[in-house]
């Protein structure tokens, strides 16, 4: 197979991470990830990776808590993530940097575009954490910036369904899945399959985003190389 995209920014989100425990890591779901990634590196694809927080915490979770100091706590989450997939993805033999939004330098770089473009130059995977560096932002809005900072060819959105439906189809059987949706129709319509300044950022940008399940077998690899599964977003 040959890969349709030369670089790309996969969104994993933290609950993904976590496997069928809710919370933590699961190693073997890590693995899984590892191993595509390391196919699709291989190919000569250049990754960059964004990971949610949520396996550890979820601003709402902090209900008494200040919003900035309960979005700072989620912050370090993705740090966490970020940390444990660095390892994941080192032992495998592919060189890894963590640059994060917030300055943490005894565990990782800071975010700086040039350095993290020299780092896809070198054959390097770069995972981004801290979101954007502030409170009131989700990662997807950071996976949204950074997408459109390294003109990545295509956002791609490891979800645990397997695209994006018209409504939950957790708590509607009869919820309708879209293979194509244009970015006016999600915020028009308020769809949650991602954030609105997400959406309307990739939409100015004419970034696309792939939405998929991470479930899948070889979800990643058979996005990267042109299948067409999920749920397409774009302007059209």
């Amino acid at each position: 197979m040959l890969p349709k995209y030369k670089r790309v920014l996969i969104k994993l989100s933290g609950e993904a991470l976590a496997g069928a425990a809710g919370h933590g890591l699961d190693e073997n779901v890590i693995s899984g990830v590892v191993n595509q990634i390391k196919k699709i590196h291989d190919m000569g694809v250049q990754v960059a990776l964004v990971i949610g927080g949520g396996n550890f915490w979820r601003g709402r979770q902090g209900k008494q808590m200040e919003r900035t100091t309960a979005d700072h706590m989620g912050m370090l989450a993705t740090v966490m993530n970020s940390l444990a997939m660095m390892d994941a993805l080192e032992q495998r033999g592919i060189p890894t940097r963590v640059q994060t939004a917030l300055i943490m330098t005894s565990v990782a770089e800071p975010y700086i575009l040039r350095k993290a473009l020299h780092h896809f130059e070198k054959g390097r995977v770069v995972i981004m954490a801290c979101g954007t560096g502030n409170p009131y932002c989700s990662t997807d809005t950071a996976a949204a910036q950074r997408a459109c900072e390294i003109q990545a060819d295509v956002l791609m959105m490891a979800k645990n369904i397997d695209g994006i439906y018209d409504s939950d189809p957790k708590l509607n059987p009869n919820a309708k899945k879209y293979d194509h949706i244009n970015y006016l129709d999600i915020i028009k319509n308020g769809i949650k399959a991602m954030d609105t300044t997400a959406a309307t950022m990739c939409m100015e940008n004419n970034i696309p985003v792939l939405a998929f399940g991470l479930e899948e077998e070889n979800s990643i690899i058979r996005v990267v190389c042109g299948e067409r599964m999920g749920t397409i977003i774009d302007n059209n």
